[in-house]
């Protein structure tokens, strides 16, 4: 049986590493949005839309981890990538509470936090040993 090639530094942050970069910069930037309106217009709906972006923020942070850190199961890989999401979206929350027209909720980071745990299940479904 053949063992995978190693791959080298720039590859590695090419495919899993800049993806997650420009993810979090989306979010950065869209956070610094004065006034941001949404696309769905319905109570409660920026947790829907805090659930789905940090979804696919748990997705990347999981694949990025995983695929770099020589974790040996993807479980640590998912809790590794729960703490980055938490902490991007604390300091994601802590901003908006600068900037004018945005607020700071800890319900926004409840639904960041749910994205983040539906995006490891669905990791974990999928990822191999």
């Amino acid at each position: 049986m053949r063992r995978p090639r190693e791959r080298g530094f720039f590859e590695l942050f090419m495919r899993y590493w800049l993806p997650l970069l420009v993810y979090v910069t989306l979010i950065i930037t869209l956070s610094a949005q004065s006034n941001l309106q949404l696309p769905i217009h319905f109570e409660n709906g920026d947790k829907l839309c805090h659930l789905a972006e940090y979804f696919g923020l748990g997705v990347l942070a999981a694949r990025a981890i995983r695929a770099t850190m020589r974790v040996p199961l993807p479980l640590f890989a998912s809790l590794i990538a729960m703490c980055f999401g938490i902490l991007v979206g604390t300091g994601d929350e802590f901003f908006q509470s600068f900037v004018p027209g945005r607020s700071s909720d800890a319900f926004d980071l409840l639904a960041d936090t749910a994205g983040l745990a539906l995006a490891q299940l669905v990791y974990l479904v999928f990822a191999r040993d």
